[in-house]
């Protein structure tokens, strides 16, 4: 990929639905070496899996292909090298299909693929569990960067890491091997910045109102050789990119400082943050250890079925008509008719006097999953609207209730990741095995004592607040476990934040979480806590079991939350 000193990559996708103009905007709005894509989610591999079974010739993002109908005979002219894991559970069939589109458009791109991360049809052999829809091995880098060696314009991959979309171009182009840690954690940090699109360039940022966040743009990462960089975007575009967005970032879908990953282990307490100028944050610092001898595995299978009545409970007495219309739906269920499981959630999201009937009214969700679609379909609907004339004064549903649905549970597992054949298939045919890591270090974190707490800060009048007037948050989903990343501004903020945020705290600010395991990690250098929630979010976002199934409001619900807070911050 030649020798100059930095190397440009980009992203026009941080998931399967993302903008869809963003390819050509990034193609057109200033120089990019590589353009990459993450359009896979636990989600999404569900999503897919289903498309499978009904014809086993799909399994791919189908809206990446849409794209470069518009777009590639574009990057080509302008030698952008394109890298995504639209490839899904069907990477070689996206392939294939990129070739025939190049051929109508009569274009001659070298396309190229990454193979070996589908463990479904050696399920047994491995020890994966019956039932499922599709199992999928987290792939690292090394076979990308083969592509890439081989001259690809572009590369499809299924299920890699995401990080991994930026990690494996940056190998191509430094000549980076599996010894380079330093560099490849670095390397690992950036695409983690890159992977959520325009999350690093103002979307979804607590201090939003800060910047025109109207129509960010997508990020830019600046990699030099020794596995630094600096995070951008294009001039002209909306957003903004500030050590304060790149933290957001960096807290986003992370546990333990210790990231875990196929071709190393990057330390996110090492990560160092420096404003270089006007949209511009250099990642600097990064630390890397040998990564672990597994491989993590992302398993989705179908749990069962579900639905939702949603009871609108209106002006007086609206805890007593909950609790009525709950007494009733009980009587009416026979007990061979009732669901496996039933969930009760209050809204109160009415107000008193209010001047229109919505603000007047309250939403009682009644959410069913079971096995057997009749009892969360046809017997739910029946006994729910049986009630209509005979239940609480003002009874009516959002919604009529329906046949219910289909839901996906995803669970991890972790194979050895010498049983997984890493496969670069090439431009040319030829099939490349990438083997595992030469050196391996310890899955688990070996012990180490936490980072030493800040002095603490000082003492003095404090003002009943928001916590968001001072801390930002980002949070998110891994399978069930739920990730909050909170961030202080400022030094002070960071000794007030380190002292007062404990696990004990959280608790009592979320009572969701209260009886749940919460662990907290401190990253000093960004100013930060990270806690991780485990089960918050059941058996993953496709169960749908709670409100916010990926967390993802989490961290705006606790800014929203007071505490009393130091005048001085303030």
């Amino acid at each position: 990929m030649g020798s100059r000193s930095v190397l440009r990559i980009g992203n026009a996708s941080g998931f399967y639905g993302d903008r869809f103009s963003a390819v050509r905007e990034m193609l057109t709005g200033g120089p990019l070496d590589v353009l990459t894509g993450d359009y896979l989610a636990e989600l999404t591999m569900l999503i897919l899996a289903r498309d499978r079974l009904k014809d086993p010739s799909l399994g791919y993002a189908r809206t990446f292909l849409r794209q470069m109908e518009e777009c590639l005979g574009l990057a080509l002219e302008r030698g952008v090298r394109i890298v995504v894991n639209a490839g899904g559970l069907n990477p070689g069939r996206l392939a294939d299909a990129i070739r025939d589109l190049a051929q109508r458009q009569g274009l001659s791109p070298a396309v190229a693929h990454v193979e070996g991360d589908d463990l479904l049809p050696r399920r047994a052999e491995l020890g994966l569990p019956d039932g499922l829809l599709a199992a999928n091995a987290y792939l690292g880098a090394f076979g990308i960067a083969e592509c890439l060696a081989a001259g690809a314009d572009l590369v499809v991959t299924g299920r890699v890491t995401d990080a991994a979309l930026v990690v494996g171009p940056a190998i191509a182009r430094f000549g980076w091997g599996p010894g380079d840690l330093d560099a490849l954690a670095g390397a690992v940090v950036a695409g983690h910045v890159l992977e959520c699109g325009a999350q690093a360039t103002g979307g979804n940022y607590a201090f939003f109102r800060e910047h025109d966040v109207t129509r960010p743009g997508f990020p830019i990462a600046e990699l030099a050789p020794d596995g630094s960089s600096v995070i951008t975007k294009h001039p002209g575009t909306g957003g903004a990119v500030t050590t304060g967005t790149v933290t957001a970032q960096l807290l986003y879908e992370t546990g333990d400082a210790r990231y875990l990953g196929p071709d190393v282990t990057a330390r996110l307490d090492t990560v160092r943050l420096t404003r270089e100028g006007p949209d511009r944050v250099r990642i600097h610092g990064v630390r890397g250890e040998a990564p672990p001898p597994t491989l993590k595995v992302g398993l989705n299978r179908l749990g069962g079925h579900r639905n939702e009545v949603v009871f609108v409970l209106t002006g007086l007495d609206i805890e007593a008509k909950a609790a009525l219309v709950r007494q009733q739906l009980a009587d009416a269920l026979a007990p061979q008719d009732r669901p496996a499981e039933l969930r009760w959630t209050l809204a109160r999201t009415d107000h008193p006097d209010a001047a229109t009937e919505e603000s007047a009214s309250a939403l009682l969700r009644l959410t069913a999953r079971d096995r057997d679609p009749a009892k969360v379909g046809r017997e739910l609907g029946r006994a729910a609207v049986e009630l209509g004339l005979a239940g609480y004064p003002g009874f009516h549903l959002t919604a009529p209730p329906g046949a219910g649905s289909p839901y996906g549970v995803f669970t991890t597992a972790y194979v050895d990741a010498k049983t997984v054949e890493h496969t670069a298939v090439l431009p040319d045919g030829r099939r490349i095995v990438v083997p595992p890591a030469p050196v391996t270090g310890p899955a688990e974190p070996p012990p180490h004592p936490d980072p030493a707490l800040p002095a603490p800060p000082e003492a003095g009048p404090t003002v009943r607040a928001p916590l968001g007037r001072v801390l930002g948050a980002r949070s998110g989903d891994k399978g069930g476990d739920a990730n909050l990343g909170v961030w202080a501004r400022d030094a002070a903020g960071w000794r007030w934040l380190a002292h007062t945020l404990t696990v004990d705290r959280l608790r009592e600010l979320l009572p969701e979480a209260a009886e749940l395991p919460i662990t907290r990690q401190l990253l000093p250098h960004l100013r930060a806590v990270n806690f991780t929630i485990t089960g918050l979010l059941g058996e993953g976002v496709a169960a749908q079991h709670r409100f916010d199934p990926q967390a993802k409001a989490l961290g705006e619900w606790l800014r929203s939350r007071h505490l009393d807070i130091p005048e001085a911050l303030l």
